[in-house]
């Protein structure tokens, strides 16, 4: 097989995918997340051309192709669309986001301009506003997709950074940082690594950032961030984070939101999935005064249960957008001269209002399951999983031989095992060990973390499909492999 153009049956691949896909999904709820036995089957990846792995001199076609990958893919992949994936904060994907990321990969839409796709533009204005009222934010806000949180982090705090040279009379868009004294950005503990991550893309460095803690576990120290904004000679950053990853705890928001305007301060909200606590009665209070602030970022994989690179940025001031992320004219892309431009006012072109150029119109997934499921939809859903982990924290509690370490805000549940017969002291190497088991395993998958200065599991639920059995389930296979790599002492009689 060489050329594609004379392929036999070039849509035979795309009927092998379609077969393929309703018998996969529909073995999610019985299937092992992970299976270590079919990971033998990767390096068949690297053999199409040959056993030494080249590059094929000749394609096997399209079909030949596509039967491997679905073997090998729906075989050896760590099924984490599934309903016993419990680790990170990782959603699936439901039917109709799904279908609209299939959607978006058949059209190949260009999002970067109107101009290049009309279809896309109005989609992500679409699907940023029904974002916005979903989260209850005002009207003032607007934004852009980027591929995750990370990004949406980034987007954001390039948006801070350029509104505070702006602060020292330079245009960093022009001039960069060069002439500028370090950035002061403060958070407390619960900082995640993707703000240092963008921190350090931006420049500033990822170590730069002040962290005020009054606990082992992060809860912000308010007094210290204030004693130090007082200090500071010119304005600041704050971070809040709203969702903490450990045991989903947030900041408080409103508290910050007072400090920033006092000082004059840019606040920004880390609310990858907190940001969902504003769909429910029950935790919509987690996010008092998050409407103040100056930027959000979010991520659409997690709990809006859309496919991956599908996150999103909120800015108070949108317009300060394309004044980050503008591009240098050039003839024949939109942009100021050109005969293309389609500047504000008018219809936005996005490559300027994020990080991005060329870009995937990933607002179909988003737009479809928007469409799809309503506000009543996604509330619903959230409304579930918020159930669902009070269920695992009433498990836990009921467990002899099992402990939880943090209340139940929103949708992680951390816990240790810790039986009877283990001293304390060990404690912190039997969980670690039973991390390791329960991912080996597979059947379910929660990785470990440390809380509070305790190696202990912070499963998260943020999947569509999860119901009661597979929390049930996680709780009995934890308990089983404890039995392995911690049994009791026999008794001697």
């Amino acid at each position: 097989m060489a050329d594609p153009l004379h392929e036999r049956d070039p849509m035979a691949a795309l009927e092998q995918v379609w077969a393929a896909a309703a018998p996969y999904l529909d073995s999610l709820a019985d299937r092992p997340v992970r299976d270590q036995a079919t990971e033998t089957l990767l390096r068949e990846l690297a053999e199409v051309g040959g056993v030494d792995g080249g590059l094929p001199e000749r394609g096997v076609g399209s079909a030949a192709a596509l039967d491997r990958l679905l073997r090998i893919g729906t075989a050896a992949a760590i099924h984490s669309t599934g309903p016993r994936f419990f680790h990170f904060v990782v959603g699936g994907a439901t039917p109709a986001a799904l279908a609209g990321d299939w959607t978006a990969a058949l059209l190949d839409q260009n999002a970067a301009f109107r101009a290049s796709s009309p279809l896309a533009a109005e989609l992500e204005a679409v699907a940023l506003r029904w974002l916005r009222e979903l989260f209850g934010l005002p009207d003032r806000y607007g934004g852009a997709l980027v591929a995750s949180a990370t990004f949406a982090n980034f987007t954001s705090l390039a948006v801070a950074t350029h509104w505070w040279a702006e602060q020292h009379g330079v245009d960093v868009a022009a001039d960069g940082l060069v002439t500028l004294p370090r950035m002061p950005v403060l958070s407390g503990g619960y900082l995640h690594a993707s703000a240092r991550k963008a921190l350090q893309m931006l420049g500033h460095g990822r170590d730069t950032v002040e962290v005020y803690p009054r606990d082992r576990v992060g809860r912000v120290d308010l007094p210290a961030i204030e004693r130090r904004l007082a200090e500071l000679d010119g304005p600041a950053v704050l971070i809040a984070n709203a969702g903490e990853v450990n045991a989903g705890d947030f900041d408080p928001v409103d508290v910050l939101a007072d400090l920033a305007e006092r000082y004059g301060a840019w606040l920004h909200v880390d609310a990858a999935f907190g940001i969902f606590a504003a769909l429910s009665p029950r935790t919509v209070g987690l996010l008092r005064g998050i409407e103040r602030a100056d930027s959000i970022a979010c991520d659409g994989h997690k709990w809006l249960n859309v496919p991956y690179e599908s996150g999103f940025a909120f800015l108070r001031e949108p317009a300060r957008l394309p004044v980050a992320f503008g591009m240098p004219g050039t003839t024949y892309l939109p942009g100021p001269g050109s005969p293309l431009w389609s500047g504000q006012p008018g219809p936005v072109d996005y490559a300027v209002h994020g990080p991005e150029s060329s870009r995937r119109a990933r607002s179909m997934p988003i737009w479809a399951t928007l469409a799809a499921y309503g506000r009543e939809g996604h509330r619903a859903m959230v409304e579930r999983q918020l159930d669902l982990a009070q269920r695992l924290a009433r498990l836990v509690d009921e467990a002899p031989d099992l402990e939880r370490l943090a209340e139940v805000p929103l949708c992680i549940v951390c816990f240790r095992a810790a039986p009877g017969h283990v001293p304390p002291e060990e404690l912190d190497d039997l969980n670690r060990r039973l991390g390791a088991a329960l991912l080996d395993d597979g059947r379910v998958f929660a990785g470990t973390t440390v809380y509070d200065g305790r190696v202990a599991l912070r499963p998260a639920i943020v999947n569509w499909r999860t119901t009661e059995a597979e929390v049930d389930l996680l709780v009995e296979v934890v308990r089983e492999l404890l039995a392995q790599v911690a049994p009791a002492p026999r008794s001697v009689g």
